[in-house]
């Protein structure tokens, strides 16, 4: 080798490695043990490496040519926007007075800078100075504002009170039995947590523009959404026993009205939740986002297969107790339909053993992952090409040609035999490896099902951006128990009013929200009704099909009062 080739045979930067490493197991033809011992990975890290490669998620070179330049934002426009903004100036007009001072910018760069800086925006009604406002105490209303007018920065929020009316919302929170204030209700805070899980604005640290909107705590009968002091010290004296209390309600009542009903089974899956900040008391799990064990909080989640709802939550779990929590779902699932779950699907890392023998001895059928040894592998490796029967699956995209060997095998901890299906030809370069107690469902039916679990991944990502999942400002998992339960409750509120829009069924929490939720209005309140009336949007058109403007739907928490909705003419 010529001077200087160590810099290619022994990389030191990490990036360079994962370069030198993918191209020895793509163009030289090394396997993945191969390489991982030569660049210090192990092979299920090369394979991932290289499956990111493939997909497009991976970036090496970036182009050296300079993007577009745009105003600077910092020097002298930014000390203009800054001083404006001190002045309690919005956006639009803070690019309207540095535009008439002869430096041309637009209001999306003054918001960028403003953003930069942590600075939030101000309503979107307010034109020149701000007006400022006395904060007003949350409380509930006593005597109703008959006549008052409230413009509201988040009245599409109310667009979601007929699936809350649906779910028994208030019923569901006072038979969990929620602890109280001296001032709250236990309804008028989980309800404001609620509010604040749904509009997208992140934690309760983050409550700030609900409380200082006027108009919307009317929605949940206060004279404002509490701030997020109350807020955060109110989620700490949450116990987990009212927490699932409030999940067997909701599953309850989500079955009665036909949200999902598991007849089809049940996907789970674990998912870590980082903790930002000091150092805590928490475990360290693996986290998929950083790639590494770093302190967080263990979250378990329980997905409706046929439906793909959220139906359980619990981050009130340490390492010791994991492995049971699959036994704690069937029997929560027990308590709330009167009979053990159907077919449970998990990752293999989900349980032990131990536990599937617990299953297996309840008569609960499971279908998992199977680590692979390599004494398993080598016998697989001898098998004959005629132990090996190819099947075609109808799906999209390749690997539609799988080859599965079937075998019946007796692990430690499990009381029956199980089946153990194996499959190759499928993009990995060892055999997948399915472990099950169902004696009659088909291999490849069981193997295509097995695929359908990463239906939860795609649902928890939505549920991640919808509503703020990865956001951990506490560092007390009791805290965080709370967040996950309100996350499978706005999930349901959320496909409630979903179902009732056309075309809209299916649409993700954030679509629904760019859609419909995120917007303006104004709150008049009359003698027996508060009337929302919606800002003109491009698809106002699809809530107005679907009979929002001749609702008239009794709200329980507003004393009688309803709700009715008012739009612009078409």
């Amino acid at each position: 080798m010529r001077a200087g080739a160590d810099y290619f045979v022994t990389p030191s930067e990490p990036a360079q490695r994962r370069y030198e490493a993918l191209r020895s197991y793509f163009l030289d033809g090394a396997t993945a043990a191969e390489v991982g011992a030569r660049f210090g990975y192990s092979p299920a890290t090369v394979h991932q490496l290289a499956a990111e490669l493939r997909a497009g998620h991976t970036e090496f070179f970036r182009s050296s040519k300079p993007g577009p330049r745009g105003p600077r934002k910092s020097g002298r426009i930014r000390d203009q926007v800054m001083a404006l903004r001190a002045e309690d100036r919005s956006v639009t007009d803070i690019a309207k007075r540095v535009s008439m001072e002869g430096t041309p910018v637009s209001a999306q760069t003054v918001w960028a800078i403003l953003h930069a800086e942590g600075i939030e925006r101000l309503g979107r009604s307010h034109v020149g100075p701000a007006p400022r406002l006395d904060p007003v105490k949350a409380k509930p209303i006593g005597q109703w504002p008959v006549g008052a007018v409230y413009d509201c920065d988040h009245a599409g929020l109310y667009v979601l009170l007929p699936a809350l009316v649906e779910l028994g919302f208030d019923e569901l929170v006072r038979s969990a039995r929620y602890p109280g204030t001296k001032v709250l209700s236990s309804f008028s805070s989980l309800a404001s947590l609620l509010l604040v899980k749904t509009s997208r604005e992140g934690r309760a640290a983050n409550a700030f523009p609900l409380g200082a909107d006027p108009g919307l705590g009317l929605a949940v009968g206060l004279t404002a959404i509490p701030k997020a002091t109350h807020l955060t010290s109110y989620s700490y004296r949450v116990k987990r026993s009212s927490n699932v209390a409030l999940l067997e309600g909701l599953a309850r009542r989500c079955r009665g009205i036909g949200l999902y009903s598991g007849e089809a089974g049940f996907n789970l899956d674990f998912h870590s939740i980082r903790h930002h900040g000091e150092e805590v008391p928490l475990e360290k799990h693996y986290v998929a986002s950083r790639s590494q064990r770093t302190r967080s909080v263990l979250t378990f989640f329980a997905q409706d297969h046929a439906s793909t709802e959220m139906i359980y939550a619990n981050a009130d779990i340490t390492k010791a107790e994991q492995a049971n929590e699959v036994i704690a779902f069937a029997d929560y699932w027990s308590r709330v339909s009167g009979t053990d779950p159907g077919l449970l699907v998990f990752d293999s890392k989900v349980t032990t053993y131990r536990v599937l023998g617990e299953l297996a001895a309840r008569n609960i059928t499971f279908l998992t992952l199977r680590q692979r040894g390599p004494k398993v592998l080598e016998a697989l490796a001898a098998l004959p090409a005629s132990a090996w029967a190819s099947y075609n699956l109808k799906r999209v995209g390749r690997y539609r040609r799988p080859q599965i060997h079937e075998e019946i095998i007796h692990l430690k901890g499990v009381g029956i035999p199980l089946r153990q299906i194996a499959i190759r030809n499928i993009g990995h370069e060892h055999p997948t490896l399915l472990i099950t107690n169902d004696p009659t469902t088909a291999a490849k039916d069981l193997f295509g099902r097995y695929a359908e679990r990463m239906i939860i991944e795609n649902e928890l990502d939505a549920d991640i951006s919808g509503f703020h999942l990865n956001a951990l400002a506490s560092g007390l998992p009791l805290n965080v128990d709370l967040d996950t339960t309100l996350t499978v409750v706005a999930g349901n509120a959320y496909r409630l009013c979903a179902r009732k829009l056309p075309r809209y069924e299916q649409a993700t929490p954030d679509r629904l929200w760019r859609h419909f939720l995120d917007n303006t209005g104004k709150i008049t309140v009359a003698e027996d009704h508060v009337r929302v009336d919606l800002a003109a949007r491009t698809y106002t058109p699809v809530l107005i099909d679907a009979g929002y403007p001749e609702l008239d739907l009794p709200i329980p928490w507003w004393g009688g009062r309803t709700l009715r909705f008012g739009f612009p003419p078409r």
